[in-house]
């Protein structure tokens, strides 16, 4: 339904609408007319952060787009950011910007909007009827808008969800700057030219090759456009999330190409097999239209009415930094003033907007380049930024997984603090309560939270409701089964009563025990002459020297001269075992941590075994 605006994009498409307010009725072309003002306005003053932005498939942009169906007339404008998400956030950005130096704006879908630079939420009443002011349905937009204007201090959302959203955006517009990785690359002069021109055409060009299909590599088995023998070093600008797509694929070109890489260990490898990459993205972008695409599609921008207009905005709004007209940094400049209004303000129908393919091809023919002189700038080339956060160590991990928790840093322990302050004894004190126990016929209990309710289930219910789904289950023996009368003996506890005794009983039961531990000792004294003594740890006893002196002559008596196995320390064994069982599942689940785990045991990192070893590309 339009009124409602209900959201069908994509899940990595972005729509944004912006809304005038007060929206006093007025005639249709005078309204078109102000909001074409308006985008003029916002897209002139936001253009310093707007122009260099790197984008992964679609730029922000706004257009007019009138109304219809209750909705009024407002600027419009849809994004797809594919695989970086920070897009997404950096245009929730621009929007929070753009509503707090305009404050008549408003961005609005239904319930959520921003006003005044504020996440705003109009609430659902909890009973129909309760606030007169509140729709009992979802809101159209003309009722949000009458909402905003006259309760605008009812519908400021929660402290907790502005924190969050601004946690997610903090750091704009200096963030920009961090999201970029500078690398060089071994590249034809073409692509060296075409980038100087139009560096977000890198992404177009990663994007072709990341998802490229047997068909488009048949048109890099030879190259046509970018020839591999003009290939020279610069330093290309990517995004975070462009570098990491065309590292991690693995890829090797075709033989008839002519791109060959130098061995892995060569200094240059990584360059080289960057620009054999990037190369082959190019290509595949060219190899997409024809050369002779209609001439209609290279109109100039310098043509539109918009221009003139827009380049005055952007002087006024000091973009060019107080250049000198006419210097290479101010037509390098004005050129990327040119890319950004035709992508972004004075937008072209589908139909007759440029290709990437088209775009790069038109370029080459119109911009002269020397590749010698191209070649004299290879040995000051900027350095490389470094590619160490493409890493991610279990540290790093837990920290991202704590922030995106939102746990706040008051909260949180250091791991060192943790490891220092760990008792071991914890680990045995357990599980000698767990064995304590007595267990039932149900089974063994489990120290669980108080909050925790024991489940509960039924078997006759569960029985007699598969009895209804299957029928009466028919009449059987089992020869294996036993009988009412060996159950009655199985039940009977008399042999093993010891609670009530005579006394000759209790004397019995006393040389019984005696004998036991006659036996135990005897067991003891020929282990303590094996290798199986060896394997447990003993407690070091101190023992008086009498008694030291009588054991001697006790054994000199007996003519043994055997020497008595030192007792086995219970609990360090114990602790010993669990511990390299624990380290032994490097972090994987495995049976030590599942049971210490059900008795509430939480064990720390292994950090004395940790690898020092350079950990995998995530």
């Amino acid at each position: 339904m339009e009124e409602t605006m209900k959201l069908a994009t994509m899940e990595d498409t972005v729509e944004y609408r912006l809304f005038l307010i007060p929206d006093e009725s007025r005639d249709s072309d005078k309204h078109k007319e102000v909001l074409q003002k308006y985008i003029e306005r916002i897209m002139t003053q936001f253009a310093p952060m707007l122009v260099p932005y790197i984008w992964q498939n679609q730029p922000f942009n706004l257009k007019y787009k009138p109304g219809k169906g209750g909705v009024p007339a407002h600027m419009f404008g849809v994004t797809k950011f594919g695989d970086n998400i920070e897009d997404e956030w950096f245009i929730v950005y621009v929007i929070k910007q753009i509503t707090k130096e305009f404050p008549e704006l408003v961005a609005s879908t239904n319930r959520v909007f921003f006003h005044h630079g504020e996440l705003c939420i109009i609430p659902a009443p909890r009973k129909p009827g309760a606030e007169s002011w509140l729709p009992t349905t979802p809101p159209t937009i003309p009722q949000a808008l009458n909402i905003i204007t006259a309760h605008s201090e009812k519908i400021l959302a929660s402290e907790s969800i502005r924190a969050a959203v601004n946690r997610r955006i903090r750091g704009y517009p200096e963030k920009i700057q961090a999201s970029l990785h500078r690398a060089h690359c071994f590249l034809p002069a073409g692509i060296v030219a075409v980038l100087k021109r139009r560096p977000r055409l890198v992404a177009a060009a990663v994007q072709a090759f990341y998802l490229r299909d047997p068909i488009d590599l048949r048109a890099c088995r030879v190259f046509k456009t970018f020839l591999p023998e003009t290939r020279i070093m610069t330093s290309v600008t990517f995004t975070k999330c462009l570098y990491a797509q065309l590292v991690q694929q693995r890829f090797v070109p075709d033989r008839r190409s002519g791109y060959r890489l130098p061995p892995p260990s060569d200094p240059q490898y990584r360059a080289h097999e960057l620009g054999m990459k990037l190369a082959h993205g190019f290509e595949i972008l060219c190899s997409k239209c024809s050369p002779h695409f209609s001439d209609c599609k290279k109109s100039l921008v310098t043509a539109s009415p918009l221009w003139a207009s827009f380049l005055e905005s952007l002087k006024k709004n000091d973009y060019f930094k107080g250049l000198i007209e006419g210097s290479a940094q101010y037509r390098e400049r004005l050129e990327m003033a040119e890319n950004y209004f035709q992508l972004s303000v004075d937008r072209p129908e589908s139909s007759l907007a440029m290709s990437p393919g088209e775009e790069i091809l038109t370029l080459l023919q119109t911009i002269p380049f020397d590749i010698e002189d191209l070649k004299k700038k290879e040995a000051n080339l900027p350095p490389e930024d470094d590619d160490q956060w493409l890493d991610l160590s279990p540290d790093q991990l837990d920290q991202l997984l704590q922030e995106a928790a939102g746990k706040k840093e008051s909260e949180s322990v250091s791991k060192e603090e943790k490891e220092q302050n760990y008792d071991l004894t914890q680990v045995s004190e357990s599980l000698k309560a767990f064995i304590s126990k007595v267990s039932t016929h149900k089974g063994a209990e489990l120290p669980r939270e108080p909050s925790e309710a024991p489940i509960t289930f039924d078997a006759d219910s569960f029985l007699n409701y598969f009895d209804k789904i299957l029928g009466p289950r028919p009449h059987e023996s089992d020869s294996d089964d036993l009988d009412e009368e060996d159950f009655e003996c199985l039940d009977s506890d008399d042999d093993l009563d010891f609670e009530t005794h005579e006394p000759g009983e209790e004397a019995s039961l006393k040389g019984t025990l005696d004998n036991l531990k006659s036996y135990m000792a005897q067991m003891d004294q020929e282990l303590a002459h094996t290798c199986i003594s060896k394997s447990f740890t003993t407690r070091k006893q101190v023992e008086p020297v009498s008694q030291t002196t009588d054991n001697n002559s006790d054994e000199e008596d007996s003519g043994t001269g055997e020497s008595v196995m030192a007792p086995v320390d219970v609990d360090l064994n114990l602790v010993s075992n669990i511990l390299e069982s624990y380290s032994s599942q490097a972090g994987l689940a495995g049976p030590a941590s599942n049971l210490l785990q059900s008795m509430g045991v939480q064990l720390p990192d292994n950090t004395d075994h940790r690898p020092t070893s350079k950990p995998t590309k995530n």
